[in-house]
């Protein structure tokens, strides 16, 4: 079924139930509105009968034996009103009065008008007499306190459906222009609908959002679309992966401003004033070059299609190619250097010195075993204390100092804040082992690590005998792509990261130069956040 005859059926058939419920209710209400109506009448004629001297003094003289007929008189009274018929018995229930004449004289026909005979009960019931099925409203006639007949004002009930229903007739065309008035208005709400969802179908819809979400997944370039509030609408994994490095999700940066993951494209934004602009950002050391792309509609620009990719030269290529060869002449030479070592062991095997290479093995090994029994002893943690013996292998290399508090101590916690953990610990070693080195003419290059869970909150301390943060770049160390290293690879992400996990998990980050010309990076995590 398609969408207009779905959304058809469903509104015509709403329409129906509504006008048929609405039919019944007001039929209901008015047949009962005009029943009270007409019991009320017959009452308040039968009070007036009761009272009719005329009437008094006939029912004296029939419940004296006498035979009387107010048959004419009370026939000329009903032709003034309503009133089916107008019956008046005495004592006996014998009738004086009847629409057919042969009937009077006789008895009464029902045993419902003796509740006013012998209680003296005004009341209106339904029941059949010889006129038919009537609405019967019963009324004593008193005098001198005493009961001497009473009086039954009647409405057939055929006469009252005949007249309901012409009442109900009236009220059928309002009914039926309203559900004209309905239908009318449920076809221009499903042409607008159509018209809005383009003809489409809700199936198409959904496959027509997953083909985009693909297509803007296979696109290399980085693509951001945001609204006129600068908030962020749709986003591909490549705009992702530049812009957070993957530390956030699309669903992190939906619906969030775009200034939180790049002030350069906000300003761009803000700038472009609804027409197609182009310029040059840069995210680190890597430089880019964004198009952006209004969104028009009939009533102006509702938003921006950012497209963006790099902007590589000759020289950034070079200077690429250069770091992967300067790399691979890094690990040629460690080659080299382990090959060196396994070729002193060897001879030293072959000439049967074996007490001499158990003690080359003994000295290269002394050092890493008494570094892995202190990170077993305090940390707990199996991820970070692996990444902690690694780090101790990279200082090594390094040839500088690498210190880890013996009062640290750390437990196990779920896979998913081990690995936050991990990048925290990892990427502060990084920046103090290569601060320390680049200082190393100054100073005897040196790391500290103290990391403890002992309190409420997991402690993270990194000192170094770096130059320590630059001036210029205080306020901004913390932003993607934001580096004191000068060099042309792509720094300024570690300290990003760093962040980002600091804010996911409620903590805080701060660093100084400590009395010693060290700098300390510290960091705290709420650890009831970290079971979130």
């Amino acid at each position: 079924m398609t969408l207009k005859s779905y959304l058809a059926l469903i509104t015509v058939t709403t329409i129906t139930l509504i006008i048929v419920a609405a039919t019944l209710v007001f039929g209901y209400v008015l047949r009962s509105a005009y029943l009270d109506s007409i019991s009320q009448r017959g009452l308040e004629l039968a009070r007036v009968m009761a009272h009719d001297d005329n009437v008094i003094e006939a029912l004296n003289m029939s419940n004296q034996g006498q035979v009387i007929s107010l048959e004419s008189y009370i026939e000329s009274k009903r032709q003034q009103t309503d009133a089916s018929f107008i019956v008046v018995v005495n004592k006996a229930a014998l009738r004086l009065s009847h629409p057919i004449p042969d009937r009077v004289g006789k008895p009464f026909i029902g045993d419902d008008v003796y509740p006013a005979l012998q209680q003296g009960k005004s009341y209106t019931n339904v029941a059949k007499g010889s006129l038919g099925e009537a609405i019967r409203n019963f009324t004593p006639v008193i005098k001198d306190q005493d009961i001497i007949g009473a009086v039954s004002v009647g409405y057939l009930s055929k006469t009252t459906s005949e007249l309901i229903y012409q009442h109900l007739k009236e009220a059928a065309w309002l009914v039926v222009f309203l559900y004209v008035l309905g239908v009318v208005i449920a076809i221009i709400f499903i042409a607008k609908i159509k018209r809005t969802f383009l003809s489409l179908e809700p199936e198409e819809i959904v496959q027509k959002f997953k083909e985009q979400e693909l297509i803007l997944d296979s696109i290399r370039d980085g693509i951001i679309a945001v609204d006129h509030e600068q908030n962020v609408t749709a986003i591909n994994s490549t705009a992702i992966e530049w812009l957070t490095m993957k530390v956030l999700t699309a669903n992190d940066v939906i619906n969030k401003p775009l200034n939180e993951q790049s002030q350069s494209l906000s300003h761009f934004v803000l700038e472009a004033q609804g027409q197609i602009t182009q310029r040059r950002f840069s995210l680190g050391k890597l430089a880019f070059l964004a198009t952006l792309y209004p969104l028009l509609s009939k009533k102006g620009h509702f938003g921006y299609v950012i497209v963006f990719y790099p902007d590589h030269d000759e020289q950034s290529l070079e200077q690429e190619l250069t770091s992967t060869q300067n790399y691979a002449d890094l690990l040629r030479a460690k080659t080299h250097e382990y090959a060196n070592r396994l070729n002193v062991l060897s001879g030293m095997l072959q000439a049967e010195r074996y007490d001499d290479a158990i003690n080359y093995l003994q000295q290269e090994s002394d050092g890493d075993q008494a570094m892995l029994r202190q990170i077993i002893k305090t940390i707990e943690n199996s991820a970070v204390a692996g990444l902690i013996f690694a780090k101790h292998n990279k200082a090594k290399d390094l040839q500088l100092e690498f210190i880890i508090d013996s009062d640290c101590q750390l437990a196990q916690y779920s896979p998913q804040t081990n690995e936050a953990l991990v990048t925290l610990v990892g990427n502060l070693l990084d920046n103090a082992f290569l601060a320390a080195w680049h200082h190393r003419q100054y100073r005897s290059p040196c790391v500290k690590l103290y990391i403890s869970d002992r309190n409420a909150h997991i402690m993270l301390e990194v000192e170094d005998t770096g130059a320590g943060v630059e001036a210029e770049l205080e306020n901004q160390i913390l932003d993607f792509g934001v580096s004191s290293k000068h060099n042309t690879e792509q720094n300024g992400i570690g300290l990003y990261l760093v962040k980002k996990i600091v804010d996911q998990y409620q903590g805080s980050l701060d660093w100084e130069r400590s009395d010693e010309n060290t700098t300390v990076f510290s960091i705290y995590l709420d650890k009831q956040a970290l079971k979130r």
